[in-house]
């Protein structure tokens, strides 16, 4: 058996860096699609995310401040999708050994989840599920598959290489004995 690959980072610091670079590239890809596509200034954007905690008129009335809440909010939201992965990966082995094939489809869980839930659900969604956009959406599919879900499952990887095997589950024989 080889051995062990040595962490580069501690476990916090592995899964720190793949929420943190998922929520830069997620917020880049979020300004530069609608700075093109409409001329939005990157402020709007942030104030969008805080809308889905203050509603859309005091977001936008909040001026700077509610700009950086968005921004807060949003590496948040990029943090808890990164320990969310880790914690999964910790039990399930494959998913931190295939960061690639499982960070994607976990980002495309992430994209659902938001679209369909809750960005719906938020003070932003009015209740209800917007249109699908097919560039807007289809390209944050995209971003979400390989801009967010493959980054924190990177991290999970470098956080979780060089240990021998997952945890045993809950209740099974081996954690009986211990």
């Amino acid at each position: 058996m080889p051995a062990p690959v040595p962490r580069l980072l501690s476990p916090s610091l592995a899964v720190l860096a793949g929420g943190l670079a998922a929520g830069v590239i997620d917020i880049t890809y979020a300004c530069t699609f609608w700075a093109i596509k409409a001329g939005v200034r990157p402020s709007r954007i942030l104030q969008s995310v805080a809308a889905g905690l203050l509603g859309r008129q005091a977001a936008v009335a909040g001026g700077a401040p509610t700009a950086a809440l968005g921004l807060a909010l949003h590496f948040f939201i990029a943090l808890t999708v990164a320990v969310v992965y880790y914690s999964g990966a910790r039990y399930a082995e494959a998913l931190w050994r295939r960061p690639w094939a499982f960070g994607s489809l976990y980002g495309v869980a992430v994209f659902g989840v938001m679209h369909y839930i809750v960005v719906p659900l938020s003070a932003a969604g009015g209740g209800g599920v917007a249109p699908f956009d097919l560039l807007w959406d289809g390209l944050s599919i995209v971003v979400h598959a390989f801009g967010i879900g493959v980054p924190v499952a990177l991290g999970a990887h470098a956080a979780l290489r060089g240990r021998a095997a997952a945890p045993p589950a809950v209740g099974s024989a081996s954690t009986a004995r211990a």
